[in-house]
């Protein structure tokens, strides 16, 4: 367990067990979820604590990848009688395109996040894609008003939680999203038109992912973008952009600055840790990444 000083990165998001197929082959029954991707990515940079909820079923042996990682699991919860939620999906050819095959909710229906007291004054928070109403509800518990918090998204919210989204982003000071969410979000073909837009309900940063070609971070007046790593042999993108928000905020709660400058660098950090991400299936390529060869990554990409 990481010590309480370094407790100023909090991840909430899911935990959860993925069945995927892509033309590289399949997977089945791996460690996956938001929370999981986006703290092991961060813990190359700072010490994580997850706010998160698993079944019975959840193996010693992903706990013990968790504790290998410094991560804090005070705020993971376990369900005694419900199992770790689920997910089963096939990826098409062209692998910006996936089926969702299965969702099978378990411990997500009791999932109400109980932000443990040594967590409360955490530093920076990585809210991801998980319902609105479970974001709103961790931020109904922040009261550090210097806390630094990110949001990710997805379009399932925008159509099925509209409401709770917009109260959510409100609060936050970063929007992670992609072009199509952030153009449906504002009914806005025009991608920076749908930016400036949602700039209006309250966030200082927009980042805008656009998948195999990138991303683009927007303040009130300068935008940085951002190229992707060309990877020879896409395996399974499932993950990538939680790992990229694990990158994004790993490294700004390790320099504890979040200048244009540093954001600009955490952008950079967040495409290093998606492009090792997709070279394998869930979370095989990321467990075990030597500092030498993500070091390697970043300065041949962005120095």
């Amino acid at each position: 367990m990481p010590k309480l000083k370094n407790m100023s990165l909090l991840v909430v998001g899911t935990v959860a067990f993925d069945t995927i197929e892509t033309s590289s082959g399949k997977a089945e029954n791996i460690l996956g979820g938001a929370a999981t991707y986006t703290c092991i990515t961060s813990s190359y940079f700072h010490s994580p604590n997850i706010i998160s909820i698993v079944g019975y079923d959840f193996p010693k042996e992903h706990i013990k990848k968790f504790h290998e990682h410094n991560i804090g699991l005070l705020g993971l919860e376990t369900h005694q009688t419900e199992k770790t939620f689920f997910w089963r999906g096939r990826y098409r050819d062209d692998m910006n395109i996936r089926d969702t095959l299965e969702t099978k909710l378990n411990v997500l229906e009791y999932f109400n996040p109980i932000i443990p007291e040594v967590y409360l004054n955490s530093k920076y928070i990585m809210l991801g894609n998980v319902i609105p109403s479970v974001q709103l509800k961790v931020l109904n518990q922040i009261k550090n008003k210097a806390t630094l918090i990110a949001m990710d998204t997805m379009n399932l919210w925008i159509e099925n939680a509209y409401d709770d989204l917009i109260a959510a982003i409100k609060q936050v000071d970063i929007l992670m999203i992609n072009d199509q969410e952030i153009q449906q979000l504002q009914n806005e073909f025009d991608l920076e038109k749908a930016v400036r837009k949602t700039f209006l309900l309250g966030p200082s940063f927009i980042i805008v992912k656009l998948g195999s070609k990138g991303s683009i971070l927007f303040s009130q007046k300068e935008k940085f973008i951002c190229p992707a790593v060309k990877i020879k042999n896409v395996v399974d993108p499932t993950g990538a952009g939680d790992c990229f928000a694990g990158g994004f905020m790993g490294y700004i709660s390790s320099v504890k600055n979040h200048s244009f400058e540093n954001m600009k660098k955490a952008v950079c950090w967040g495409t290093i840790m998606a492009s090792f991400c997709v070279e394998d299936f869930g979370t095989k390529n990321i467990l075990n990444l030597d500092k030498e060869t993500y070091l390697n990554r970043y300065n041949k990409n962005f120095n």
